[in-house]
């Protein structure tokens, strides 16, 4: 069975987001859950296999890893077999991913090495799950209401990876440090069978021939331009909002506030992250992507800087909600911008370079953050990375077009692929 691409002119009152809301959310909210539950747990499961500190923190950085390396294979793999199928290879991945994870041999190099290429074979999965998501939502919704629909697709995420690590200690409670991946496995098993339940989207035996032919190197050389300007906003978008995960609990501890505190700031700041997602797309939609591009990185660059002038509970928390609704109005902004510049024809390919900008700031970030304070303290650190925020906002308000909403994008719709221009209309 399949369903047909709706068309650009299709009204708000003719679209609603719950109709694609078992079909694109709850799968959505499922691999989030499943995420939730399991990363919490993974230095304590390497640790358990013997591993040191410094190794459990690397095996760890095998998830992210194995995303950076498989983006570009995604929208290959996307591409070449439709995005439902994509879905549905990642989640059988996963479900190996998370058996070979919970395969125990005791301590030693050998549990460990087993242990990481689980890890790593999480990070690739996700990397296909999320692209391939992305694009099929891309192609269900009408433009005027993309940004809305991407915005609650990263909300929904958000709101499983909140849930998840609760849900995965209340099973740890009943089985130990498995039971996370229990929950884990549960999930990804639910929402497999919603994926395979969706019907596929509607294909002409053009677009098929059209796509067959192409190459990740032809999206390269073609959207060059684009890649280099907006695409470097998105990078340091992607820094420091990757970032800020750890900008809560690294000052806490500056300060001397507990860890029981610093998990209530973290908790309270993720509050406000993920309640204003879906009147941040509205936004988008409406007033354009730039409307709230920029705010959501100045924000939190501002944020960033007057985090160090805090000295207690009272004022962490003041800042980081600051922090949290910066990042929060900012959901699914690089999706939507990915969406609006991607071609109709080998959009999985060109969200897979996408991707790749994305997590080349997501590796980069905290790295900054390292180094500077390494040399010049938490503070100078702190500093650092809000002014990548500021570049963020500069790189945004350069490139992004003024007028990137409703409008413009049912126009493109209408008339092509819709693609923005690399520079920012003038006046």
């Amino acid at each position: 069975m399949r369903t047909s691409r709706p068309r650009a002119g299709d009204t708000t009152e003719e679209f609603r987001l719950r109709s694609v809301a078992v079909a694109a959310y709850a799968p959505a909210t499922l691999f989030g859950l499943a995420q939730g539950s399991m990363l919490p747990v993974i230095v304590l499961s390497a640790i358990h296999r013997g591993a040191s500190t410094s190794v459990a923190a690397l095996i760890s950085a095998l998830i992210g890893i194995g995303s950076i390396v498989t983006n570009i294979p995604s929208g290959i793999l996307a591409t070449r077999f439709g995005e439902r199928k994509a879905m549905l290879i990642a989640s059988a991945i996963m479900v190996v991913a998370l058996a070979v994870c919970l395969v125990d041999i005791g301590k030693g190099a050998s549990s460990l090495a087993v242990y990481g290429f689980g890890t790593l074979l999480i990070g690739a999965a996700s990397s296909v799950y999320q692209l391939a998501r992305q694009s099929y939502l891309t192609d269900m919704v009408p433009p005027h209401m993309r940004a809305r629909a991407l915005s609650t697709l990263g909300g929904t995420m958000r709101i499983g990876a909140f849930v998840g690590p609760f849900v995965g200690a209340g099973a740890m409670q009943l089985w130990g440090i498995p039971g996370a991946y229990y929950v884990s496995l549960l999930s990804i098993v639910v929402a497999s069978v919603i994926v395979f339940r969706v019907p596929d989207l509607e294909v002409t035996e053009e677009r098929k021939q059209a796509t067959a032919e192409v190459t990740t190197w032809g999206i390269i050389k073609e959207y060059k331009r684009l890649f280099l300007t907006l695409g470097t906003g998105v990078f340091f978008l992607s820094a420091i909002r990757q970032t800020r995960q750890v900008v809560i609990p690294l000052w806490a501890s500056h300060i001397g506030l507990s860890a029981t505190d610093a998990s209530l700031i973290y908790g309270i700041a993720g509050g406000f992250d993920a309640l204003t997602f879906y009147p941040a797309g509205k936004v988008m939609d409406i007033h354009g992507r730039r409307s709230v591009a920029v705010p959501s990185v100045l924000i939190m660059g501002i944020a960033f800087c007057l985090m160090p002038l805090t000295h207690g509970p009272l004022t962490v928390a003041l800042v980081s909600m600051v922090i949290g609704f910066g990042n929060g109005i900012g959901s699914g902004i690089v999706m939507t911008l990915a969406a609006d510049t991607s071609p109709a024809i080998g959009r999985p390919t060109f969200l897979g370079v996408w991707r790749e900008l994305a997590d080349a700031g997501v590796g980069i970030g905290p790295l900054i953050l390292s180094g500077v304070t390494a040399f010049a303290g938490l503070s100078a650190g702190l500093v650092v990375s809000g002014s990548v925020g500021f570049a963020a906002a500069l790189a945004m308000w350069r490139w992004i077009p003024r007028n990137a909403g409703i409008k413009r994008l049912v126009t493109a719709e209408t008339q092509g692929p819709p693609t923005l221009p690399a520079k920012a209309d003038s006046g």
